[in-house]
């Protein structure tokens, strides 16, 4: 075996060494230089992955966890959700997809590292950005700035979650899995709003955090002022301009972008792998050591956990891994080759700094030498048109465009970023393409059904004399809100109605009968209805129910961003206008559906259901139900909703998300075959034009709720010797059941 092998052998069995002891749970130190993080004394490269816990569920979370070890990662990431860990105050929740300590656990016994990502504040596209609505009604409270309320919440939930570590001996220090944590996130896109108080904000996250002393380094992404020894690091499509605010700290890149989030009227983003790789190479080129794909599983925003406004259900984001777990090619295959050659450069990076060389216009060689004889190099061309040869260390190699070569010898070139020749996906990589997809049409099956009544449905509605903001009225606890007024008119006749909205949606009935719906869009949540309308002679009542997508998750002061009808104008065909905004208005929250439980499983067969074989079709406000046995196997499942409109799914009582399959994107804006070269941005490469943005809901939850036995949410079949008998001591028995299941 020649030199190069020799030291891939011993670089391979150093590498399963240290997950040898890590697995079983050894204490390490967590350090860092102005090089690399550094784990148990030794320096180290490390690529890392965002999965979410809770857009997925436990019983996947190990298969996903290893996919991404196999594809090269040696730390999974992730956000602590404060909004689920902590729905009341004082009240904590930590169970299923929110078990955030066995989540952290199955990371650990796939032999990986953990960055945690407390936060609180998390954005991540997730409804209210991970903050509670409850903590939006604490007397004289801001947000994220210098505020005695605020701050003294934070403090609490931040020492919940590491003590919550500590109990659990998950931080490295203690033989678990946690080598980073993260104080607040992408505070410093925003902190110029909050002026002084910003500043000093900052301050105070840094020592509140280093005050619970978790043992291993805090970091702050996008904080250029991140006081010593917190680390800032960077965020975003590039990160190898990058410098961190101290000599002393490591370059680290806590967010690339594998391609973009997902919102209902747009088309679907995503990025070519050969860009990605490049831009991973090039950071790692230019002295990056740690660096993190967000996401390289993003999953599914099950319920109503998606962000606002308007964020899909659907949190593919073109990960590595897609959402149905599946791996992504070429896109995984090709990252994990570049992992690969990355790794072969460890001892290099870790150890050297770059010695830069011009190669021509757009094209450079960064050498790092162990001796003058033994190095290591990455060849670029970031130019976005023109592919060159170039003569490096008496040798010739030719760069494509936009693309990184990489040499572990500095001689030989193992891997190129352009060059893709891993496998690749025939056709739309989605679930709906899958040749061995096996389809359930529901259209033969039971149905029944439950009108929504229009307008106030309870006595426990309220009034008041003007336009309320949904947000404050309804807490979020549903997406819905009813605005109800009557209109007197003298005589028939006809009218212009004119509304305006702060969003995200609103139908409109006029003595109870449909007559308009409005909308808005992710980047302007706000809309305007203007609809002639033939109003009766006497007393019309006016019903608008306004709807909610996600509360807003970023932007400065995005706490108090509103929603909901905040302008009601009539005006007759004489241009009079009477202005109903502050006329007396009934409010009631939610829909009766909610407040009867027909999401519920409880209520599958209460007579409060219609059922017959006259379905009604084509009608706003109505609750569908039907009753199927679960496909076999332990696959993936979803829901096709592409004859539906808008609306929200249930599977045996668990939500598995919005949809709104009659919003199209525009029709045009979208490329066939995306030219990687050149930088990238979210809406460079897009597919799916003139269609939804989903008409496909993942559901894992599906696949474990479809478990029901007997009526029940779960069952068991006890097994002993007792049952089984023992005739042969010593020998290794199996048992095989069937059930058969159905709701």
């Amino acid at each position: 075996m020649g030199k190069d092998g020799v030291l891939g052998l011993i670089l391979f069995l150093i590498v399963l060494y240290g997950a040898w002891f890590f697995e079983l749970g050894f204490s390490v130190t967590v350090t860092y230089d102005n090089k690399a993080l550094i784990i148990d004394g030794k320096k180290r490269i490390l690529q890392s992955g965002s999965v979410h816990y809770p857009r997925a569920t436990p019983e996947v979370w190990p298969d996903i966890i290893g996919k991404a070890k196999e594809g090269g990662l040696d730390v999974i990431e992730t956000y602590v959700f404060w909004n689920y860990h902590e729905p009341v105050k004082g009240q904590y929740y930590f169970e299923g997809r929110f078990d955030l300590v066995r989540f952290v656990k199955t990371v650990q016994e796939a032999g990986l590292f953990v960055h945690l990502r407390i936060g609180p504040y998390a954005c991540a596209e997730w409804n209210y950005g991970g903050f509670p609505l409850w903590l939006h009604f604490i007397p004289g409270i801001q947000f994220r700035t210098t505020n005695g309320p605020y701050q003294a919440e934070m403090k609490l939930f931040l020492a919940k979650i590491v003590n919550l570590m500590k109990e659990e001996n998950l931080f490295a220090s203690q033989g678990g899995p946690i080598i980073l944590a993260q104080v607040e996130n992408e505070y410093g896109n925003v902190e110029w709003a909050y002026g002084v108080g910003g500043e000093l904000y900052v301050k105070w996250a840094a020592e509140t955090a280093l005050n619970l002393n978790t043992t291993v380094p805090w970091v702050m992404c996008s904080q250029s002022d991140a006081p010593d020894p917190i680390i800032n690091t960077c965020n975003g499509f590039y990160c190898d301009d990058f410098t961190p605010n101290s000599p002393s700290k490591p370059k680290m890149w806590t967010e690339d972008y594998t391609g973009w989030f997902l919102s209902f009227g747009y088309p679907v983003p995503y990025r070519p792998v050969e860009d990605l790789a490049f831009a991973v190479a090039r950071f790692f080129e230019k002295g990056g050591t740690f660096h993190n794909y967000y996401m390289y599983f993003g999953g599914t925003n099950f319920g109503r956990t998606a962000g606002g406004p308007l964020v899909a259900t659907s949190y593919d984001y073109d990960a590595p891994i897609d959402e149905y777990g599946s791996i992504r090619q070429p896109k995984w295959g090709h990252l994990q080759d570049l992992h690969m050659a990355i790794k072969q450069c460890e001892e290099y990076l870790v150890n050297a700094d770059a010695t830069h060389q011009s190669l021509g216009l757009y094209l450079e060689a960064d050498v790092y030498y162990r001796t003058s004889d033994d190095c290591a190099a990455f060849l670029a061309n970031y130019g976005s048109r023109l592919d060159a040869n170039v003569t490096f260390n008496g040798r010739s190699y030719f760069l494509p465009a936009w693309s990184v070569s990489i040499l572990p010898d500095c001689k030989n070139v193992v891997f190129n970023t352009a060059k893709v020749v891993t496998q690749k996906s025939v056709g739309d990589a989605t679930f709906a393409s899958s040749a061995s997809v096996s389809e359930l049409s529901l259209s033969t099956s039971p149905w029944s059904w439950y009108i929504e009544k229009v307008g106030v449905w309870s006595n426990d509605s309220f009034t008041a004399t003007s336009l309320l903001e949904q947000i404050n009225t309804t807490k979020d606890t549903s997406d819905f809100l009813w605005y109800t007024t009557s209109i007197e008119a003298d005589e028939k006749k006809d009218a212009f109605l004119l509304i305006q909205s702060l969003g995200h949606a609103a139908l409109v009935f006029l003595n109870k009968k449909v007559i308009a719906f409005g909308y808005g869009y992710h980047d302007d949540a706000s809309f305007n209805i203007s609809e002639k309308i033939s109003i009766a002679q006497g007393s019309n009542t006016l019903d608008i129910i306004s709807m909610m997508i996600g509360v807003q998750n970023y932007g400065p002061w995005f706490d108090i961003m509103g929603a909901g009808i905040y302008s009601v104008i009539l005006a007759d065909l004489k241009n009079a206008k009477e202005d109903y905004s502050s006329k007396e208005w009934t409010y009631q929250v939610g829909t009766e559906g909610e407040n009867l439980g027909l999401d519920k499983t409880d209520l599958a067969n209460s007579s409060l259901w219609t059922q017959g074989s006259a379905l009604p079709v084509n009608q706003s406000l109505i609750w569908y139900k039907s009753t199927f046995l679960a496909p076999e196997g332990k696959g993936p499942l979803s829901l096709n909703l592409a004859s539906m409109g808008k609306g929200q799914a249930w599977i045996n009582g668990q939500s598995i998300g919005r949809y709104w399959s009659t919003y199209l994107s525009p029709s045009t804006g979208c490329t066939t075959n995306c030219d990687y070269r050149g930088s990238y941005d979210a809406q460079k490469c897009q597919k799916k034009c003139g269609q939804p943005a989903q008409i496909l809901i993942e559901s894992y939850l599906m696949n474990n709720a479809m478990q029901v036995c007997m009526g029940k949410q779960k069952c068991s079949v006890p097994v002993s010797t007792g049952i089984l008998g023992n005739p042969c001591p010593g020998v290794m028995k199996s048992l095989a059941i069937e059930a058969l299941c159905s709701v």
